[in-house]
């Protein structure tokens, strides 16, 4: 697969939050039209709803996850879908250190860690290697 980084970049550069930059830029892969992925992630944009909590990239990579691994209503795929979310999670924890995005931003301490765009960066990274790889 050729990385859709750059296409994720440039959705946050025209308005998409961070969760809708990511869910939004491997749609077509999970069966979801861009318009339904788009409102899907509006709102854990800016750490969940603003709240600066979970990062926003980290979720359009969850939301991806379960879109991808799930069986539906009545499959019993939770399993797989929470093991591939922990791939992705503890993945940018080691990078990053945090998941939280006003730790990521540095709002309260004033050091930032990494930027919404370096955020978006590893996100795409993880969707394209642990949920879209080869093989």
């Amino acid at each position: 697969m050729e990385s859709r980084i750059p296409k994720a970049l440039e959705r946050h550069r025209t308005g998409y939050n961070c969760c809708q930059a990511v869910a939004c830029t491997y749609c077509d892969l999970v069966g979801v039209s861009e318009d339904q992925m788009f409102r899907l992630a509006e709102a854990f944009g800016a750490g969940m709803g603003g709240m600066k909590e979970t990062c926003g990239a980290v979720s359009g990579a969850m939301l991806l996850a379960g879109m991808k691994s799930s069986g539906g209503m009545r499959q019993r795929t939770k399993g797989g879908t929470y093991a591939l979310s922990r791939e992705i999670v503890n993945a940018f924890l080691k990078k990053n250190t945090t998941a939280i995005c006003k730790d990521l931003k540095g709002t309260e301490s004033g050091i930032p860690l990494r930027s919404c765009d370096g955020c978006i960066e590893d996100a795409c990274t993880l969707v394209e290697s642990v949920l879209f790889a080869k093989g």
